[in-house]
């Protein structure tokens, strides 16, 4: 037992003797460091999973970026097209007019003419171009390839130099036109500057072309016409409209003439002979020859006067058999000054 207790005392005595040599400062700045270490790891670790999940994110962000861009994606790099302007220029540097059809009866026309040009045009004429008017000149070129001089008449209207549109009361539903814009001289002579494109004003009612193809006989045409307009009282065309089919049935049925090239030819209806036996079936054909011309103008066909409708339409039918056909068709104006000419050739063969 005394040998137990002295070596404990020993070991005691050794250890007070190093906790003596032992600063209290230096275990203090141990522990500093060991809880700066500490925290600079446990910093240096959510940091590092912070940025793991921050490329997470982003690529994932990309992937679906991806994916949408495949899904326009054509195969092809277009080329990098020119800018475009946020507003349409005041000119475009061109000699040009456009017209485009307003309603059965007006016209819009609106240009551009160039100053280099009116200049060239004044310089051209020199002293002939003192009291010269800006015009439109409206021609009709109804039913015909207008080539500058086979119109069936023309107008001209009066503009400002500095105006660049305008609106035309054609007066005319149904017809083509055409316009021209320049300059009239004093003595009559217009100097075109610019020339339009055509086009045809619609009509102000129900047309009256037949459409052949789906031969729609008088009668259903009829009563077709008044379950749409109605051919009462209240109605404001049925009347006008049910007294001209009534002519026009009357025209086709009294109007004709033996041979050929008849005015009408009315449709033969084939019954079948009783007591007859057997299959049968026949087949005739018609031929309708239309057009128009000025209201007053007279007009022939097959050297034979026709009568024109109040706005100068005309339509004929004609029996057509086999072989060659030709059709003159001659008008001429009521001052008898002008006169035009067209003659259609139709074919027919029967197999």
């Amino acid at each position: 037992m005394k040998k137990k207790t002295s070596s404990l005392a020993k070991k005691k005595s050794s250890l007070l003797k190093v906790l003596k040599r032992t600063p209290v400062k230096e275990t203090a700045a141990r522990a500093k460091t060991a809880k700066r270490r500490k925290s600079s790891l446990l910093t240096s670790l959510l940091k590092r999973r912070s940025e793991k999940s921050i490329e997470k994110t982003v690529g994932v962000d990309s992937v679906q970026q991806e994916v949408s861009s495949a899904k326009f994606y054509t195969g092809y790099q277009l080329e990098p097209g020119r800018p475009m302007s946020s507003e349409l220029p005041d000119r475009y540097h061109e000699d040009k007019i456009i017209i485009q059809v307003r309603d059965p009866w007006w016209i819009h026309a609106y240009w551009e003419l160039r100053h280099h040009t009116i200049e060239e045009t004044k310089q051209r004429l020199g002293a002939e171009f003192e009291g010269a008017q800006s015009i439109l000149r409206v021609y009709d070129v109804s039913f015909i390839t207008f080539n500058g001089r086979n119109a069936h008449r023309h107008f001209d209207i009066e503009i400002s130099f500095d105006a660049k549109s305008w609106y035309i009361d054609t007066g005319g539903p149904g017809r083509g036109w055409c316009v021209e814009i320049g300059f009239r001289l004093r003595n009559g002579r217009f100097i075109a500057l610019a020339r339009s494109n055509s086009v045809t004003t619609p009509l102000d009612g129900p047309s009256w072309m037949t459409d052949e193809e789906w031969m729609v006989p008088d009668e259903i045409f009829t009563r077709l016409y008044g379950m749409g307009f109605g051919f009462g009282p209240a109605s404001p065309t049925g009347k006008g409209m049910l007294e001209r089919v009534k002519r026009e049935k009357l025209r086709l049925l009294h109007i004709s003439s033996p041979g050929l090239f008849s005015i009408s030819s009315p449709r033969k209806v084939y019954v079948k002979a009783k007591g007859q036996k057997g299959f049968w079936l026949v087949v005739n054909t018609e031929l309708i020859v239309y057009g128009a011309t000025e209201p007053d103008a007279k007009v022939t066909v097959c050297g034979k006067p026709i009568k024109l409708k109040k706005d100068g339409t005309f339509s004929l039918r004609f029996a057509l058999p086999d072989g060659k056909q030709t059709i003159p068709v001659e008008a001429r104006s009521s001052d008898g000054e002008d006169y035009r000419s067209i003659t259609p050739v139709v074919s027919k063969e029967t197999h």
